[in-house]
């Protein structure tokens, strides 16, 4: 089985960094879950419903 390249950039993975090369790679990873580039398939939440779960 041949290792999995970095989903980012495509280059080698690094085992700090996994399953990242680099921490610029994780640290855009993490930018577009910040921007809601990337999203969870389903409806939207009610905030209202989610406090209820809190309470």
């Amino acid at each position: 089985m041949t290792p999995r390249p970095c989903p980012i950039c495509r280059k080698p993975r690094s085992a700090e960094f996994a399953p990242f090369c680099s921490a610029r790679c994780r640290d855009r990873d993490l930018a577009r879950w910040f921007s809601e580039g990337y999203a969870v398939p389903g409806p939207p939440a009610d905030p209202e419903d989610i406090a209820r779960e809190d309470g």
